[in-house]
C-alpha cells in the first residue's frame, strides 16, 4: 500500500488507511485517544452529570470524530468508531497502482451486482467508497475515466456517489480541486 495523501494530493500521514478500516474494533479503538466529557444539551439531570459524551482522536492519521447523542457512553464510542470509519474513507487517500486488479472486498461486491449498489450497512461499505475515491482521486477525478479503471459504467458510479450525500460532496470537492465542475445530481452521465 502506498502512502495516505489528502485530497489535494499532499501527504497526511504514513499509515496505511485502508487496513485501518479492516480492524476490529477493538484494535481500532487502541489507535485512539478516547476522551469523556460531558455534553451540554437536552437529557435532564442525568445528562449533566454523566461524562457520556465521546470523542476519539486516531492518533495515525490525525481525525477527531465525536459522538454525544445518547446517555450512554458505551453507545456513543460506538457510534465515534462508526464515524471514525467513515472519516477515514472519505477523507484519507491511498495511492493506487494500476497493474494490480481492484482489492478482492472490491471484487466481490461487483460479484454480488455489478452496477455498485452497495447498502450502507454492508461490514464492507466504507472500504468500497474508499477505494472508489482512490480510483477518483488517481483518475484526477474524471468520473468516466474511472467508471472504466472500476470495470462499472459512469452512470453507476455517479449514482453510487450520488446516494451518500457525504460521499457526493467528498466527490465533488475532489472534482473541484482538479479544476473540474461539479457533478450534477439529476446528471446520470459523468464527464
Amino acid at each position: 500500500m502506498g502512502r495516505a495523501i489528502d485530497q489535494a494530493g499532499g501527504s497526511s500521514g504514513s499509515g496505511p488507511s485502508r487496513s485501518w478500516l479492516d480492524l476490529a474494533d477493538a484494535d481500532l479503538l487502541a489507535q485512539c485517544a478516547v476522551d469523556a466529557y460531558r455534553a451540554s444539551g437536552p437529557g435532564g439531570q442525568k445528562r449533566s452529570k454523566t461524562s457520556s459524551a465521546v470523542r476519539l482522536r486516531h492518533r495515525p492519521s490525525g481525525l477527531i470524530v465525536t459522538a454525544s447523542e445518547s446517555r450512554s457512553q458505551h453507545e456513543n464510542r460506538i457510534r465515534a468508531l462508526r464515524r471514525l470509519r467513515e472519516a477515514i474513507a472519505l477523507n484519507l487517500r491511498m495511492r493506487i497502482d494500476p497493474d494490480t486488479g481492484p482489492p478482492e472486498f472490491f471484487s466481490a461486491a461487483l460479484a454480488r451486482d455489478s452496477s455498485l449498489r452497495v447498502n450502507r450497512r454492508h461490514p464492507d461499505y466504507w472500504r468500497i467508497v474508499q477505494y472508489v475515491l482512490d480510483v477518483l482521486f488517481h483518475c484526477r477525478a474524471r468520473a468516466g475515466e474511472a467508471a472504466d479503471a472500476l470495470g462499472v459504467s459512469t452512470g453507476h458510479l455517479v449514482r453510487f456517489l450520488r446516494n451518500d450525500p457525504k460521499l457526493w460532496a467528498h466527490a465533488n470537492r475532489l472534482r473541484q480541486a482538479f479544476g473540474h465542475d461539479s457533478l450534477r445530481r439529476g446528471k446520470r452521465s459523468g464527464d
